[in-house]
């Protein structure tokens, strides 16, 4: 090992905890900095794809992870009333060893908590952070404390933070309505797919398998309801049978799960942000990973993945080298292109699926979901899907 470094990393979500547990590992001194006064994960069920299960597995977590979540082995979506589909990516037409896996959120935090503490990372709680300075490196907290005597400061705090400066990026119209519930007995959802329905792009809902927390816990689902971000505040003021009504008008086969909707407190609303940073690093000693330096929708479900894979370069592009300003160059060249790739292919995504367009939906329906049935689409889209487009793994020397 080189030179002990002291790092202190703002936000105890899935990328600052794996990249904490990496650093420890490392021989690193680390200290999480996280606003919240009990650790806990933040959004719903979420899909792990090919990049995000090979950090994990270099950290030992796969084995754990894999138990527990549910292989997805399609994304499976249909327009209504229609019943054509629009969205049918299927893994093996890519390669017969690759899955995405349906994960709750909380499984993978608590994993990555205890890699975290087992470690030895210090994670301090109830301590917001509010800036920092690149070139001393130095951690500043909202109760004016400055932590100093660090090597580097790296963010690893998520799309809406008020760490993200507010002229950079857009908020997104569309947000999504969601729940974990129990996978029904007997029920009509497919145990291997993420199953969508879609009303041009205006009006769209889906159920995702998201295994189960323990091994002796019933498996699960997650549920979501596309709506528009404005629309949120109406939506809670009217009854919720009103809304119950459109959505199983939207898809029938929800009706076995809306008897477990008794309020609007029972579905979280997640708001959804687009930003790329133009200095994921800066200084001497700064770095930013994760959502802080690149934040999306969530169509192609990147991002666990991306943190991960971000967390995982900048770990190794420290163990190169102990100088870190060499690092982070090295950290940016590293990941760079993946990241602007998919956050071009998020933002031009988005509108198709999520949106008030008229002429994106039909030019969907009616010539692009067609063409992704013929080849090379299948393979292409199943490769886009996992995180493979641009080959990370290899620039990244993972399995």
């Amino acid at each position: 090992m080189g030179k002990r470094l002291e790092i202190a990393i703002a936000g105890a979500g899935i990328g600052g905890l794996a990249l904490a547990t990496l650093l420890a590992r490392a021989g690193h001194r680390v200290r999480i900095f996280d606003q919240f006064e009990t650790p806990k994960p933040i959004g719903s069920g979420l899909m792990l794809q090919q990049t995000g299960l090979a950090v994990l597995d270099q950290l030992g977590l796969r084995q754990e992870i894999d138990a527990l979540g549910t292989r997805i082995e399609r994304l499976w979506g249909l327009t209504t009333p229609s019943l054509r589909p629009v969205l049918d990516v299927r893994y093996a037409k890519w390669r017969s060893d690759i899955y995405g896996l349906g994960v709750q959120r909380g499984l993978l935090f608590d994993a990555l908590y205890q890699a975290a503490k087992t470690a030895d990372v210090d994670v301090v709680l109830d301590a917001p952070v509010i800036g920092a300075e690149p070139d001393a490196p130095a951690l500043v907290l909202k109760s004016g404390e400055r932590v100093s005597g660090i090597d580097l400061v790296v963010y690893a705090h998520g799309a809406r933070s008020n760490l993200t400066p507010g002229n950079r990026g857009v908020d997104l119209p569309y947000g999504a309505l969601w729940a974990t519930l129990p996978w029904p007995e007997n029920g009509p959802f497919d145990a291997t797919a993420l199953e969508q329905r879609y009303y041009k792009a205006n009006r769209m809902t889906g159920v995702m398998p998201s295994g189960r927390l323990t091994p002796d816990a019933p498996e699960t689902l997650t549920y979501f309801w596309s709506i528009r971000a404005d629309r949120e505040a109406i939506w809670r003021s009217r009854p919720l049978d009103h809304w119950k009504a459109k959505a199983v008008a939207l898809w029938p086969e929800t009706e076995c799960l809306m008897d477990q909707f008794q309020s609007h407190s029972d579905l979280t609303f997640a708001r959804y942000r687009h930003h790329t940073s133009t200095q994921p690093t800066a200084g001497r000693g700064f770095a930013r990973i994760g959502d802080a330096w690149h934040a999306a929708s969530p169509q192609l479900g990147q991002g666990a993945n991306m943190a991960l894979l971000d967390a995982w370069a900048l770990a190794q592009a420290l163990t190169a080298t102990s100088d870190v300003s060499d690092a982070l160059k090295s950290y940016v060249r590293m990941r760079r292109g993946h990241v602007r790739l998919y956050q071009i292919m998020t933002w031009m995504f988005t509108p198709v699926y999520q949106g008030d367009s008229r002429f994106l939906p039909w030019l969907r329906d009616w010539l692009a979901a067609p063409l992704s049935r013929i080849w090379p689409g299948p393979p292409l889209l199943a490769a886009l899907v996992s995180g493979a487009i641009g080959s990370p793994l290899k620039r990244l020397a993972l399995k």
